[in-house]
C-alpha cells in the first residue's frame, strides 16, 4: 500500500514527507519521531506555544527565534530543530499538528505498521494502550502504531480509525442512538 501520494496531496503532508525523507536519509527517523512526540505534548500542554503557532500577529522573525528557543529548551534533535525554523520562516506553524500526524503515518508505514487513530475521553494508561495495540494487531493481522488523542466530548469509550474503517464505541454515539430510537 503506497500512502505517500495521498499524504503529499496536502500542504502538511508535503512538509511531513520532506521531513521524513530527510530523517530516513540521515537514519534519524526514531530521533525525529521522539522530538515530534515531545513537540505534540508541548503543543497540547502549553498555551504560549499554541499561541505562537497559531497567532497571525507574531512576525516571521519573532516566530523563528521563538521556535528556535523552544526547540533548544525542549532538547529536540537537530533535524527537527532546523525543520521548525523552516516551517516558521514559511509561516506554516499552524500546520504542525497535521505535519506531526502525517510524519507518524509515514514512519509507521516505513516500519511495516498500520496506524490507528484512537480518540478517548480521558488519557489512556500505558497498560490500556498495550492492550489496545494487542487487540488491534489480532484484529488487523499486523503491527499497529497508535496515534492517541483526547476529546472529552465523547464522554467515554473509544473511537478507533484504521484506514477507512471506524469503530465508534463512544458513549456520546450510544446516547445519540438511544435518543433517536426513543423518538420513534
Amino acid at each position: 500500500m503506497e500512502i505517500s501520494g495521498g499524504i503529499q496531496a496536502s500542504l502538511a503532508g508535503r512538509y511531513a514527507t520532506a521531513l521524513f525523507e530527510l530523517a530516513r536519509d540521515e537514519k534519524q527517523i526514531e530521533a525525529v519521531g521522539t522530538s515530534l512526540a515531545a513537540l505534540r505534548e508541548a503543543l497540547r500542554d502549553s498555551d504560549d506555544l499554541r499561541e505562537l503557532t497559531t497567532s497571525p500577529l507574531i512576525g516571521r522573525d519573532a516566530a523563528v527565534k521563538a521556535v528556535s528557543a523552544a526547540a533548544g529548551a525542549m532538547k529536540l534533535d537537530p533535524i527537527t530543530t532546523n525543520f521548525l525554523g523552516v516551517v516558521a520562516q514559511n509561516r506554516r506553524l499552524s500546520q504542525l499538528p497535521q505535519i506531526i500526524r502525517a510524519f507518524n503515518m509515514l514512519a509507521a508505514h516505513h516500519r511495516g505498521e498500520t496506524t490507528a487513530e484512537v480518540t478517548s475521553a480521558h488519557p489512556l494508561t500505558d497498560d490500556q494502550v498495550a492492550a489496545l495495540r494487542t487487540n488491534l494487531k489480532n484484529r488487523i493481522g499486523r503491527d499497529v502504531s497508535v496515534d492517541l488523542s483526547v476529546d472529552p466530548t465523547i464522554l467515554g469509550g473509544l473511537v478507533v480509525k484504521v484506514g477507512s474503517q471506524m469503530i465508534d464505541g463512544s458513549i456520546r454515539t450510544k446516547l445519540n442512538s438511544l435518543a433517536q430510537a426513543m423518538k420513534g
